[in-house]
């Protein structure tokens, strides 16, 4: 943080301090140098030697503390990227601005932007832990990871041969008295319609954007319990209800900004006729009082709007293509979006709660020769997960679109005989007078990569408190960070062997 900065933060928790300094450094996914090379040369500053591979991934070693030389190492792990969404409203530019803070009350909150608490905590509390000259702990492997949030490319390409650790504390996690472990595996897939175009013809009426808004979105993985709408989905939906009852062209369609995301805004643009605007106008209204009843509890503020646009863009009004799809391209991407699961899929049969399969139509975009749905599936169960994506296949050959897969990152089995998950349970109701609550999740998290790699490798997963991550609602709680940092300081003080 430069020195005319104003913290926001003004407490004692070097945490917070550390996390405020990282967020003036731009950190989106495939997009990590800059804050790869300044958490290197912050380690090596202070005596740690310091590994950064051709992806900016980090391997960061602090000796053992005095006493604590004979004690076996630990791997402290976290991704320095970031998912990057922002309010319409906002500008922002996450290649070059830093995330702005705001306080209320407990809460830490980004301006009109993603946060970033998943995973600046992390590097964060790695920082703190480097820059402490008197912490008690055996000696730290931290390895900090890149494009965690896309592909978990990092992770998958790291070279772990170097590592002679075999515990590990992945602080990926987002509730406070919560350890993690076990979590899903993924993969994303893309479905691929190619586009026909067609010029527009006199009397196919005037341009308008049908736009699907107010709602909450969330992490694919840990709130697809909530069964919250999914934008794009959404506007399949109304996109298919209106072919029923009116004609329309569409001159291209968008939704979703990040695959492990789930889409809070998606729109098309349609040409209607004059005589065909109230019909469409009474189907809209239609499918809001419907989606208001369906989603009162989930996502009160869901709206579809109908609005006219201008074909010239004046007065800094959207503009109208001069193409529009042919029917069989309409068709055949409505009927995808229609089609494509979304949400639950399957519950794991043993832990309560917990969603063993689900998929996350994520993203849409109009490019001049296709138009592209990219969906997340994650499933705890690799034979779910080759159901899904079979479906998908099939889903594809029925349509007549293409469809290909990548970016499979494994899930991460529990492991009956953990001496870590033990360890942090006496710790806890030591420190706390509770148990620690020990449970499966279901977002995907680099443990699963990292045990592949290292069968041996003993791990858990715990964090703060953060809320409606990978949204611009984003936000941590100050004082769950507090607790949490002087937690891990008592487990590390207390692996002497």
């Amino acid at each position: 943080m430069s020195k005319n900065a104003t913290r926001v933060y003004n407490g004692d928790c070097p945490v917070l301090h550390r996390f405020e300094e990282l967020s003036t450094i731009p950190r989106a996914s495939g997009n990590e140098k800059g804050i790869s090379d300044y958490v290197a040369q912050f380690a090596k500053q202070r005596g740690c030697m310091v590994e950064q591979d051709e992806r900016f991934n980090l391997i960061i070693r602090k000796p053992a503390a005095t006493g604590y030389e004979q004690a076996e190492p630990v791997i402290f792990q976290g991704h320095l990227d970031m998912v990057c969404e922002k309010n319409k409203e906002t500008a922002h530019d996450f290649e070059s601005d830093p995330i702005r803070f705001r306080i209320d009350g407990d809460m830490l909150y980004a301006q009109g932007t993603t946060l970033g608490a998943d995973n600046g905590i992390a590097v964060a509390t790695a920082m703190a832990i480097i820059d402490s000259e008197h912490m008690a702990h055996p000696e730290l492997e931290i390895i900090l990871t890149t494009e965690e949030e896309t592909t978990m490319g990092g992770a998958l390409h790291l070279n772990t041969a170097s590592l002679k650790g075999r515990r590990m504390i992945n602080f990926d996690s987002d509730r406070e008295g919560i350890l993690f472990v076990s979590s899903a595996g993924g993969v994303n897939i893309y479905h691929t319609v190619p586009v026909e175009w067609v010029e527009q013809q006199t009397g196919w009426g005037r341009p308008y954007i049908l736009a699907v808004n107010g709602l909450k979105g969330g992490h694919s993985g840990d709130d697809i319990i909530h069964e919250r709408g999914n934008a794009n989905k959404l506007l399949g939906r109304m996109l298919d209800n209106l072919r029923r009852h009116v004609a329309f062209h569409v001159g291209g369609l968008q939704g979703g900004m990040k695959v492990n995301a789930i889409p809070r805004e998606a729109e098309a643009l349609l040409y209607l006729q004059e005589s065909d605007v109230y019909y469409a106008e009474a189907r809209v209204q239609e499918m809001n009082r419907i989606l208001n009843e369906e989603y009162r509890s989930t996502d009160e503020g869901v709206v579809i709007t109908l609005k006219a646009i201008t074909a010239s863009g004046r007065d800094g009004e959207k503009t109208a293509s001069r193409k529009v799809f042919s029917d069989e391209t309409k068709t055949a991407v409505i009927r995808l979006l229609t089609l494509m699961p979304s949400g639950v899929l399957s519950m794991d049969k043993e832990i309560d709660n917990l969603v063993r399969t689900s998929t996350n139509p994520g993203v849409i975009t109009t490019g001049s020769e296709e138009i592209v749905v990219q969906s997340l599936a994650r499933s705890s169960h690799r034979s779910q997960l080759d159901d899904v994506l079979r479906m998908l296949e099939t889903l594809a050959e029925t349509i007549g679109c293409g469809i290909r897969h990548d970016s499979f990152f494994p899930g991460w089995p529990y492991r009956a005989d953990s001496k870590l998950r033990p360890h942090f349970e006496e710790v806890y109701e030591r420190r706390f007078g509770k148990p620690l609550e020990v449970k499966a999740i279901h977002a995907g998290l680099e443990c699963g990569v990292l045990i592949e790699k290292l069968p041996e490798l003993d791990a858990v997963s715990c964090g703060p408190n953060l809320y409606e991550i990978h949204t611009p609602n984003e936000h941590l709680s100050i004082s769950s960070v507090e607790r949490t940092w002087a937690f891990l300081q008592g487990v590390l003080r207390e692996m002497k062997e």
